[in-house]
């Protein structure tokens, strides 16, 4: 199949050109993805098909809908392939990840609106649940985090005793865990709650307390300590 490709378009239209000369600042969204997606189909120039993908999602568009799509989801744009679904959702992932790193730089979780911050970008798009446990020091410094588990959350599934293994490697002075609501409504559950319980228990009596309990949304969240819950 012809393909159209960046380099068979004008000088002055190819979005690598216009990078090298203006700066990627100066490039639309559609063309600095079209970069990543490099080459069209036979219908459709590269732009035309970025522009696609960015118009596609029902509800949210550009750049913003990218973090709502799954793989299968950008293959069923026709022009999109695995590879080139591939391409955007490492995009996707990178710019989460960017994000993520540029926060963590001498970070402390002094209170629930840094955690949410810290951590909203990362989960408030997944379609699934999970759960981390973020480790701190005794200054409240961000030490790491690790994934506990990923569904709904669950008591057989999370493990104070696991949770508390974990801390004591890290040799954390606090623990807070973080996870998400793909509803978008970060209301806690029976569920959450009873965890929460369970593991500020637990922690009291090892001497490595449970902080908080924050619950991602869409852009909004509920922290359990906030809301007297634990």
């Amino acid at each position: 199949m012809n393909r159209t490709r960046i380099a068979d378009m004008v000088d002055h239209e190819k979005p690598i050109e216009k990078l090298k000369e203006h700066g990627a600042q100066c490039l639309s969204d559609a063309e600095l993805l079209a970069i990543i997606l490099r080459t069209g189909t036979k219908e459709v120039s590269v732009i035309e098909l970025a522009q696609r993908i960015l118009n596609d999602h029902p509800m949210h568009k550009g750049l913003y809908g990218l973090n709502y799509r799954h793989i299968n989801d950008l293959m069923q744009i026709q022009g999109i392939g695995l590879t080139k679904a591939s391409q955007i959702m490492a995009l996707t992932e990178i710019s989460r990840r960017m994000s993520s790193e540029h926060k963590k730089k001498e970070i402390c979780f002094n209170d629930s609106d840094t955690v949410a911050d810290y951590f909203m970008e990362q989960l408030r798009f997944l379609t699934k649940e999970r759960v981390y446990a973020v480790f701190t020091s005794s200054s409240n410094e961000y030490m790491h985090s690790v994934l506990l588990s990923e569904g709904s959350i669950n008591r057989s599934i999370l493990s104070p005793r696991e949770l508390f293994k974990e801390a004591f490697m890290a040799n954390a002075a606090a623990v807070i865990l973080v996870h998400n609501h793909p509803s978008g409504d970060p209301t806690p559950s029976e569920m959450d709650i009873l965890i929460s319980k369970d593991i500020k228990s637990v922690g009291k009596t090892l001497g490595v307390p449970l902080l908080d309990h924050i619950i991602i949304g869409d852009g909004i969240y509920s922290s359990l300590s906030s809301l007297e819950l634990i």
